[in-house]
C-alpha cells in the first residue's frame, strides 16, 4: 500500500494559508506532507515564497503528520546550517521529519552573488554537503575543505536517530548516482516508462529506502476551469532541464512561457474535474512501485481540492500511514 501526502507549495500560497491547508489535509485523510524550499516563485502570477524552515516548525506542531522538505545545500544554505535545522526538527518531532537533497535551481541560488556552477560541479558539491550533514547528524566534529568549507562544526542538539536524507532526482543518470548516498529517492511524475527507469536506475545500483513521487494536478468541478488554473499557475514549469535549472528570475520564466498553449499543460499536470480519473491516475502510479505519492494541486486555492480528494479520491486508493 502507498502513503498519500499533501504537497505544500510555498511559491503559490501565503504561509498562514498554507498552514491552514495542511491542517485541512490531515483532516481530509492525507497521511503525510512535504513542502518546497524556494527563495523565488516560478512566476510572478504565483507571487509567494515563504521561508520553509520557519513554516515547518509550525506545521509539525499543528498536525501529527510526517513531513519532508526538498532542499539544496551548498550555495544559498551552508550544509552545517541545514544539518542544524534538520537536527532541531527531528529532535522536536522524532520520526516525523525527512529531507530530500538536490542540486537546486539558479532562480533560488543566484541571490548569493556566487556563480552558478555547471551540473557536474553541483553534483560534486551536493555529495560533499551530504557527507558533511551525515557526519554532523552522527555527532562528529566536522572540518572540510572542498567546494564547501566547514571549520570545526559540531551539532550540540541532535535527535536520537538521524532522519532520512533522500535524493531528489529527475533523470535516470541522477537516480543512478544518488543510489550511492540516498536513504531514498523522490522524483516528479512523468510517463510510466520513464518512472520505471527511474526506479530501476536507483534500486538496481544499490539504492535503498523509500521511492517517492510528487504529482502535479489541477482539480476543480469544471474541466475548462481546471485547465485554466493549470495554465495560469504552472505554465512556467513545463520546461525541461537545463532551462529550469539555469533561468534566474520569475520574469525570465514568464517570458519563456508566453507562448505555452493551454493544451501543453497536460504534459506536466494531471488535469480533470473527475475524481475517479484522478484516482485512476494515482492507482497507476502506485502500481509502478512508489512507496509514497505527494499530491500538489497547482491552484492557489486548496480547500476544494482537499475536501473533494478526501471525500471521493482517497477512498478509492489503498491508503496507508507511514
Amino acid at each position: 500500500m502507498t502513503v498519500y501526502g499533501f504537497h505544500a507549495s510555498h511559491e503559490q500560497v501565503p504561509p498562514a494559508d498554507l498552514l491552514a491547508a495542511v491542517v485541512r489535509a490531515e483532516q481530509a485523510g492525507f497521511t503525510a506532507a512535504m513542502c518546497s524550499d524556494h527563495f523565488s516563485p516560478w512566476s510572478e502570477r504565483q507571487g509567494e515564497s515563504g521561508f520553509a524552515w520557519a513554516w515547518l516548525g509550525a506545521a509539525l506542531q499543528a498536525t501529527g503528520l510526517p513531513f519532508g522538505v526538498v532542499n539544496a545545500p551548498g550555495q544559498r544554505y551552508h550544509p552545517a546550517i541545514i544539518a542544524q535545522a534538520i537536527s532541531t526538527l527531528a529532535s522536536m518531532y522524532p520520526g516525523r521529519f525527512w529531507a530530500a537533497l538536490g542540486t537546486g535551481e539558479a532562480s533560488n541560488e543566484h541571490i548569493t552573488g556566487e556563480r552558478w556552477p555547471r551540473k557536474s560541479e553541483r553534483n560534486q558539491r551536493l555529495e560533499e554537503c551530504v557527507g558533511v550533514i551525515r557526519k554532523l547528524l552522527q555527532g562528529e566534529e566536522v572540518s572540510h575543505d572542498g567546494l564547501v568549507t566547514v571549520d570545526r562544526a559540531r551539532l550540540w542538539t541532535r535527535p536520537s536517530a538521524p532522519p532520512k536524507l533522500l535524493a531528489a532526482a529527475v533523470s535516470t543518470e541522477t537516480a543512478k548516482w544518488a543510489a550511492g548516498w540516498g536513504d531514498g529517492l523522490i522524483t516528479i511524475a512523468a510517463d510510466d516508462d520513464h518512472l520505471r527507469r527511474m526506479i530501476s536506475a536507483y534500486k538496481d545500483n544499490g539504492g535503498r529506502g523509500p521511492v517517492n513521487l510528487q504529482v502535479h494536478l489541477s482539480y476543480t468541478r469544471d474541466d475548462d476551469e481546471a485547465l485554466r488554473i493549470a495554465h495560469d499557475q504552472w505554465r512556467s514549469n513545463v520546461f525541461a532541464p537545463p532551462f529550469c535549472w539555469d533561468t534566474e528570475t520569475a520574469e525570465g520564466f514568464d517570458q519563456a512561457a508566453e507562448h505555452v498553449a493551454p493544451d501543453a499543460m497536460h504534459q506536466a499536470v494531471r488535469i480533470s474535474s473527475d475524481p475517479g480519473q484522478h484516482a485512476e491516475w494515482l492507482n497507476r502510479y502506485a502500481g509502478l512501485g512508489f512507496d509514497a505519492i505527494y499530491l500538489h494541486h497547482v491552484g492557489k486555492e486548496q480547500s476544494e481540492f482537499l475536501d473533494v480528494f478526501g471525500e471521493k479520491v482517497l477512498p478509492q486508493l489503498e491508503v496507508t500511514r507511514p
